[in-house]
């Protein structure tokens, strides 16, 4: 994948109801700039794939589609294999899963983990509101820009089934000081952060919302008031997406006017990470796992 394909690219994921941000693909450029493809047909691009290799442990694959006019000719299954290739020798790989893929990805030897739910807010957050949650005793909520890198990718890291360095120091950068927000305790270690960013929404809603995600905390007072003040004076859609093996996520979600709207179901292929899944109510994106 070049990066003239790039706009092309999100904007099949923005019509296949993926709801990418403008600049996602960029990021999984930056994790394995080997590991991103597209199919051409006499030369016309006609469907795309990321099978990014985090290294000999882990792997993801997503952005997975072919144009809806090229469909039943095979090119999925050339693309699907040409990831797979390049994924050889990895000891798990991840995916999610539409449910009319499940059997065709059991079939390739993946076993289903657990629901990811979507769940969406249409309405302006607490966070625009007087009623905004405070927050939690003892922590304080500071733009990623003012707390050391290190000290949220340690903690990213042991959230994560391998370190990202790559991909989350992208963000802690980022220029508007209200995207990446970090929790801090009084002895000044890590106990959250969320991220929030633009994202292309399918059909009529094709002006944009927001993704939020990812967002990690030790507790639900933590991740509420994240959500707040990520949110707060961001208009439009807010979309996140959680794992349902957070007993949290649920309830918190509902409290804070969110909705479920799809699911698809997290998938691997050899021994799946072991992770703190009670501290993740939302994933940065279902692409990069």
């Amino acid at each position: 994948m070049r990066p003239a394909d790039l706009p092309q690219v999100t904007e099949w994921a923005r019509r296949e109801g993926f709801c990418p941000g403008p600049c996602d693909v960029d990021d999984y450029r930056d994790t394995d700039s080997d590991g991103l493809w597209v199919g051409c047909l006499n030369g016309e691009p006609v469907g795309c794939i990321v099978g990014v290799r985090y290294d000999d442990q882990y792997g993801f694959i997503g952005l997975f589609l072919v144009r809806p006019e090229h469909r039943g000719h095979g090119y999925g299954v050339a693309l699907w294999e040409r990831a797979l290739a390049h994924l050889e020798g990895v000891a798990c790989v991840g995916l999610e899963a539409a449910d009319a893929r499940l059997v065709d990805y059991t079939g390739w030897g993946f076993t289903a983990a657990g629901a990811t739910l979507r769940w969406r807010r249409d309405t302006a957050g607490r966070g625009d509101r007087a009623a905004a949650a405070p927050e939690p005793q003892g922590i304080t909520l500071l733009p990623a820009a003012a707390v050391p890198k290190d000290v949220v990718q340690d903690y990213d890291a042991r959230h994560e089934a391998t370190p990202r360095p790559l991909f989350l120091g992208r963000w802690l950068g980022e220029p508007d000081s209200g995207a990446v927000l970090v929790a801090l305790d009084a002895e000044g270690c890590c106990r959250g952060y969320g991220r929030i960013r633009p994202c292309l929404l399918p059909g009529s809603e094709a002006t944009g919302g927001w993704r939020l995600g990812p967002l990690i905390a030790d507790s639900s007072p933590i991740a509420q008031a994240l959500i707040d003040q990520l949110t707060a004076h961001r208009h439009g859609p807010v979309l996140i997406d959680a794992p349902e093996a957070n007993p949290r996520s649920r309830p918190l979600l509902r409290s804070a006017g969110f909705s479920v709207v799809s699911h698809t179901m997290r998938m691997y292929r050899g021994g799946p990470p072991q992770l703190p899944l009670q501290d993740l109510y939302g994933l940065a994106c279902l692409e990069l796992g």
